[in-house]
């Protein structure tokens, strides 16, 4: 790999060389592709190699803590072989007798995938398992601040191919990405794959190519009057702390019942959260957003993934020695109160409510103001307010008594499909809602034989119909 230095000719033979590869497992049996998955996955999780990337990542980016990012290694590599080997990739993958169809599986071909700089060696090694395992290659477009990360996993990754002697160029990456090669290359591939920013994700639907993209996160969690409040602290905790809340899925927002509201407060801070003053709210708010170029206020690039320490210390603020979480009360829902948005940082809104009306109104107006389309949860057992959320919310997914970072791309302990790229449905300016998985990666032949006719008469169709408003 090291003669491909990301011109545009060596785009070309990139490409080349995908392709190439892609033909040699074309006609891989299912228990070959499948152990191609295990072998890129086995370099991806081993601790040797995952603590390099970690360190890597962390020094590279200056984004994350290091633990963290070991854990998402384990965690999404290890959920993602769960819901991929084993299941059917190869051929026939589906038959139904009784309506006369049969589903035979086809590789994509070669997939460019955009990878971001907030997690820089886990969405390539997860992203490779799911786009392999339909028999394709791929190319990835790091973030120019992760470039060596990129590389540094996908060598791993390529060893593995090796050791099962399968094409080493089934996994490859730009060396020194831009922004123009990743859109020469999103232009050239069979479908794109682009997990990242907004900016991004847009330009991959703009490209001409088939692509699933992501949405802007802002994750807003419901903390109901009957939630078991310890259990809900500790999991927005353990959720917002996360490897800085590099992750789209943290929690950006928590709306609380006013009945619980201070004794939830209190266990968040016995935590390791620091509840800001109003002037204090003000300091962060200065230091966290700042004009660009044109003027207009944006989240400060120096705040993302960085501790609750370093934040606090660079705003100007003095808090407690082992802070690891800043907590500002929110004022108004959306534009009129920066603190709605998304913040890739450990900086958690607090809101307080009466009724489980008020609670998804506020809800709804912070995920249009930021997060359309992505996710929301909420801490109860009633039955009721999940489903008034699920009725209501233009949301993608729903967490129910989950953190969100760990639950929304799967996780061991629920049934999503395990991913790092999250489909926001056309709320999000995405085509898809679902997790992107495997069989996103895949092209389906259907098969269609005769069956008996099946023909309502017009009675049948039409007799209620007819009965209560005539012919």
């Amino acid at each position: 790999m090291s003669d491909i230095k990301g011109n545009e000719t060596n785009l070309d033979l990139l490409l080349e060389r995908a392709r190439t590869a892609q033909r040699e497992i074309e006609h891989y049996s299912q228990e070959q592709i499948d152990r191609v998955c295990l072998a890129i996955g086995w370099e991806a999780y081993k601790d040797e190699n995952i603590c390099k990337c970690a360190e890597l990542a962390v020094e590279e980016t200056g984004m994350g803590r290091y633990e963290d990012k070991m854990t998402k290694h384990k965690v999404k590599v290890l959920g993602v072989l769960k819901d991929v080997i084993g299941k059917p990739s190869v051929g026939l993958i589906e038959r139904d007798e009784i309506r006369g169809i049969s589903k035979y599986a086809k590789p994509v071909g070669v997939v460019g995938a955009l990878t971001p700089v907030t997690n820089p060696t886990v969405t390539p090694a997860s992203n490779s398992i799911t786009i392999l395992k339909g028999r394709n290659a791929v190319i990835f477009a790091p973030h120019p601040k992760a470039k060596k990360s990129c590389k540094l996993i996908c060598d791993l990754m390529r060893q593995g191919l090796k050791k099962v002697g399968a094409p080493m160029d089934l996994i490859q990456y730009i060396e020194e990405p831009s922004v123009e090669l990743s859109q020469e290359l999103m232009t050239k591939v069979d479908l794109v794959l682009a997990t990242g920013g907004s900016a991004m994700v847009k330009a991959a639907y703009g490209s001409g190519t088939p692509a699933y993209g992501v949405g802007v996160g802002n994750a807003v969690m419901i903390i109901a009057e009957d939630a078991d409040v310890p259990d809900a602290a500790n999991k927005v905790h353990l959720s917002k702390v996360f490897d800085n809340a590099t992750s789209c899925s943290s929690e950006n927002s928590i709306i609380i019942h006013e009945s619980i509201y201070d004794e939830m407060i209190k266990e968040l801070t016995k935590l390791g959260g620091y509840l800001c003053s109003e002037k204090e709210k003000s300091e962060l708010e200065r230091w966290m957003w700042i004009p660009g170029k044109s003027g207009k206020f944006a989240l400060n690039p120096k705040i993302v993934g960085q501790s609750a320490a370093r934040i606090a210390k660079d705003a100007g603020l003095s808090v407690p020695e082992k802070t690891d979480m800043l907590m500002v009360e929110g004022a108004e829902p959306g534009a009129g109160d920066r603190f709605s948005g998304e913040k890739l940082s450990p900086v958690l809104t607090l809101w307080k409510y009466s009724r489980i009306e008020d609670a998804i109104s506020c809800a709804e107006k912070l995920t249009n103001y930021s997060g359309y389309g992505h996710s929301c949860g909420i801490y109860t057992f009633n039955k009721e307010y999940i489903s008034m959320l699920a009725e209501v919310m233009k949301t993608s997914r729903i967490m129910v008594r989950q953190p969100m970072a760990p639950a929304n791309g799967g996780n061991f302990f629920n049934g999503m499909p395990s991913t790092v790229t999250l489909g926001c449905g056309t709320w999000g300016g995405n085509i898809t809602t679902e997790n992107i998985n495997y069989r996103h990666m895949l092209n389906i032949t259907w098969v269609s034989e005769p069956i008996p006719p099946v023909k309502p008469t017009d009675e049948e169709m039409w007799g209620n119909y007819w009965a209560a408003f005539g012919k």
